[in-house]
């Protein structure tokens, strides 16, 4: 049907025909995109991506590995946000326990969500969080200061791969974006500071 009618065109039609499909194409490959190489990311660990699991059933080793805490922000976030603790070092297999301070230090709300990534990449497949403060949005009131928690991490399986094994530290980042204040918090102007945790 759709073969008999893009027939029936003039020339000049059939051009506006095949450059609509190109462009409907392309708009719903670049919107899919970002989906979609997220979903890769988490499977493959590729990027650096992190695992996410519930922690149950690890095996602990003997062996160490030493993890790093960095944290950065998108040019328009106003916070401050830095590692409580910049490094540690763990059993792979271990659950981690790491704490992240953001502080709000504008005269209104601001809502933000942070992404991450883990280098060296090939660690990425074999780090994984339990909990993650990453995992939802948070909203910062003027003056507001909070510490949040990140659980981890290292998969034993690393050490049996060729080219994980060897890795002796990871870097664990977090960049926080800002971003859309939620429905819940339209309308709040003012706060009164203080410290919480989440």
């Amino acid at each position: 049907m759709i073969l008999s009618w893009f027939r029936g065109l003039s020339d000049n039609g059939r051009v506006v025909a095949q450059t609509t499909a190109v462009v409907i194409g392309m708009g719903s490959l670049g919107w899919a995109s970002v989906p979609l190489y997220d979903l890769f990311c988490r499977v493959t660990g590729y990027g650096g991506t992190t695992a996410i699991s519930d922690g149950s059933n690890i095996e602990v080793l003997d062996q160490t590995i030493n993890v790093r805490f960095d944290a950065s922000k998108a040019s328009d976030m106003p916070w401050e946000f830095k590692p409580v603790q910049r490094e540690m070092e763990i059993r792979i297999g271990e659950t981690g326990l790491a704490f992240y301070e953001a502080y709000n230090p504008t005269d209104k709300p601001v809502a933000g969500t942070a992404s991450y990534n883990v280098a060296p990449f090939a660690a990425g497949l074999y780090f994984a969080k339990i909990e993650c403060f990453c995992f939802q949005e948070q909203v910062l009131m003027p003056g507001e200061r909070i510490t949040m928690p990140v659980t981890f991490y290292v998969d034993p399986d690393m050490v049996d791969d060729l080219e994980a094994k060897g890795i002796s530290e990871i870097t664990l980042s977090y960049t926080f974006h800002v971003t859309d204040m939620p429905e819940e918090f339209a309308g709040v102007t003012t706060f009164t500071p203080q410290t919480q945790t989440n």
